[in-house]
């Protein structure tokens, strides 16, 4: 979305343009520009379309019956080997390192052990969240993430808090915080209010460990990989994603919930075949997101893939009410309104500092 501000706020320099933009992504110098583009405009889609059918495709399981937290965890990873699709369809960039020296086997496995451990926790929390909470309070509590960010972002990754950084963390802050006290706001089958609480903290919780996970991966990238490229970025996800499966699997085990899942597909709200259709493409859309994520850092920029992946969370509330029919009170319109603008000032800070970044490396070029 930066992008296309940057073209109409500077259309009487397109070179500098074109410049920034082949500085950003390899890409760019191979392809047309209506064919990158078009590339841009599919990874958008894949995002946005993979979160909010995911989110909604997990509530929908939870309101015809299903009760299993550890299936609904584990369909969030399990789709994990549809992420080698973008890596044989789009050439490999040239890999840039800051060391000639890459870290060890043994190395590599404790990092993607350590974050794959951190992420399958974390899903099971989002997974408890959605259970307790409707779709649109859920998605509203999620937007608390960007406020985790920049915390951990600052103490992590020596981030720099902004006026627009702070006021972006107060107003999301504010709005789960009214998300929380809202009289009116209940669970999707009428939960208790100790079940609402517990969902209402654990989606918080799940914001906050997700935000963390995030600077760890970029701390990951920074002092052990040395390096990020859309070839480690992918090793990454799938790597993670496969030890978050492993786990979850075993969880489901240990658990005992794999022998209710017989019961749950033969009560299922929808029949068996809706129940088999609901697990397989929460996952797919679940791994059509990461691959939205994956394929807008390679074709265009890391940031750029973040201020995406951060705007679909407005979008996934207003889609939850639609399918949903969520109830929505004053409240919930406010808080909703504050979480867009925490939003905007969160996506203009990025988009200033990207700016500057680019402006920063064409002026050094041009001297």
């Amino acid at each position: 979305m930066h992008e296309i501000d940057f073209l109409m706020l500077n259309n009487e320099e397109p070179m500098i343009i074109d410049k920034y933009l082949t500085n950003q992504s390899p890409l760019f110098r191979k392809l047309k520009s209506w064919q990158w583009w078009v590339l841009v405009v599919v990874n958008i889609f894949f995002l946005i379309a993979g979160q909010a059918a995911a989110v909604i495709l997990g509530r929908y399981y939870y309101d015809q019956g299903g009760n299993s937290k550890w299936l609904a965890t584990l369909v969030q990873t399990a789709a994990f080997p549809i992420l080698y699709i973008p890596l044989f369809l789009l050439p490999a960039s040239q890999e840039v390192s800051s060391s000639s020296r890459y870290p060890s086997f043994v190395t590599l496995a404790l990092v993607y052990l350590v974050l794959g451990a951190i992420l399958a926790g974390d899903n099971m929390l989002y997974s408890v969240g959605l259970l307790y909470l409707s779709a649109s309070t859920y998605s509203l509590i999620c937007a608390s993430q960007l406020a985790f960010n920049a915390v951990f972002s600052y103490f992590i990754n020596s981030q720099k808090f902004t006026a627009l950084i702070l006021n972006s963390v107060v107003i999301l802050s504010l709005s789960a915080a009214l998300i929380a006290v809202n009289e009116g706001s209940e669970g999707p089958s009428k939960v208790s209010k100790w079940k609402y609480i517990l969902g209402f903290i654990s989606t918080v919780g799940a914001s906050a460990i997700y935000s963390l996970l995030l600077s760890l991966m970029q701390l990951s990238f920074q002092k052990v990989l040395k390096r990020q490229s859309f070839g480690v970025v992918l090793d990454m996800q799938i790597y993670t994603s496969f030890v978050a499966t492993c786990i979850c699997i075993v969880g489901l085990f240990a658990s005992g919930e794999w022998r209710t899942l017989s019961g749950e597909m033969q009560g299922f709200g929808k029949g068996k075949v809706s129940y088999v259709m609901v697990i397989v493409w929460t996952a797919v859309s679940w791994q059509v997101c990461s691959v939205g994520v994956v394929g807008l850092i390679y074709v265009v920029s890391s940031l750029f893939s973040n201020v995406i992946s951060t705007s679909s969370l407005a979008i996934t509330p207003v889609v939850s009410v639609i399918v949903f029919h969520d109830k929505v009170n004053g409240v919930k319109v406010i808080a909703m309104l504050m979480a867009i603008w925490g939003f905007a000032s969160y996506i203009y800070q990025n988009y200033l500092d990207d700016y500057r970044s680019r402006k920063s490396r064409y002026d050094g070029e041009t001297q």
